[in-house]
């Protein structure tokens, strides 16, 4: 199951490596850096079915926009 709720320590410091990890970046690596970072976390989760329900998550908030 999907783990909703904040459970990083430092979340504001997790967000801030990750827009620092971006810097310098064109939009085409942005998008390669993206996918190469989604399928390490993914693969570390080892879940598919957690991983399945984040994407449907994610891709729901896309389409209520």
């Amino acid at each position: 199951m999907l783990q909703r709720t904040l459970n990083l320590a430092r979340p504001d410091d997790v967000y801030n490596a990750i827009v620092d990890a971006h810097k310098g970046l064109s939009d085409e690596q942005c998008r390669a850096f993206d996918a190469r970072l989604i399928l390490l976390l993914a693969n570390h989760v080892g879940d598919e079915a957690a991983i399945r329900e984040a994407l449907a998550a994610a891709r729901e908030t896309l389409d209520k926009a």
